[in-house]
């Protein structure tokens, strides 16, 4: 059975070489495991370290990308599978059916619009697929501390947090997700 675990994270580098690091360590971990990638089709930021990672490895990588971003973020070369879509829209529906489980690595916008998009997919139901975090070097320590707030302040429903495994390491990213996938698929059976 191919497992694909979608990766949502920056197009960009950003400032930490230690992140870049961990993105390509994360893509080889990814294909030796043999987990398939699914990922935004670019060529730069931490998802083409990604990618080009599991690639290297000879694992299974899935790119996907809008016509418009194809300009800006040239695809990703040596796929095995690239689907170019109309949009936005489109990109992150065809992303969550193609996946088994969502890691969030550090991004800007795009990535937090991806992580709130599983994320409440999961509160409301729409699909159980696990959702880790990989909050390297406290990336996401000020986001997590807003949503405790939000939590606090009776916005959330308490439980709206539970669902979301959050690491520090590319080993606990695996562990993590070895774990989260073995308890998501037991329970599909169990039903």
């Amino acid at each position: 059975m191919n497992i694909n675990i979608c990766v949502f994270c920056g197009a960009k580098d950003g400032d930490n070489l230690n992140t870049i690091a961990k993105a390509a360590d994360l893509g080889r971990s990814l294909a030796e495991e043999g987990f398939g990638v699914v990922f935004g089709g670019g060529r730069f930021g931490l998802m083409g370290s990604v990618a080009k990672a599991a690639i290297e490895s000879k694992g299974r990588v899935i790119g996907i990308i809008p016509t418009g971003l194809t300009s800006r973020e040239p695809v990703q070369q040596e796929l095995t599978e690239l689907f170019v879509v109309n949009d936005i829209i489109e990109r992150k529906r065809l992303m969550i059916e193609k996946s088994d489980a969502f890691l969030i690595l550090p991004g800007g916008l795009g990535t937090l619009d991806e992580l709130f998009e599983v994320w409440t997919g999961r509160q409301v139901k729409a699909h159980a697929k696990p959702i880790i975090i990989a909050n390297w070097d406290g990336y996401y320590d000020k986001l997590l501390s807003f949503l405790h707030q939000a939590d606090h302040h009776g916005f959330l429903n308490g439980d709206h947090l539970d669902g979301v495994e959050i690491v520090k390491s590319v080993e606990e990213v695996i562990v993590t997700l070895k774990k989260s996938l073995a308890t998501s698929i037991s329970k599909q059976f169990s039903r």
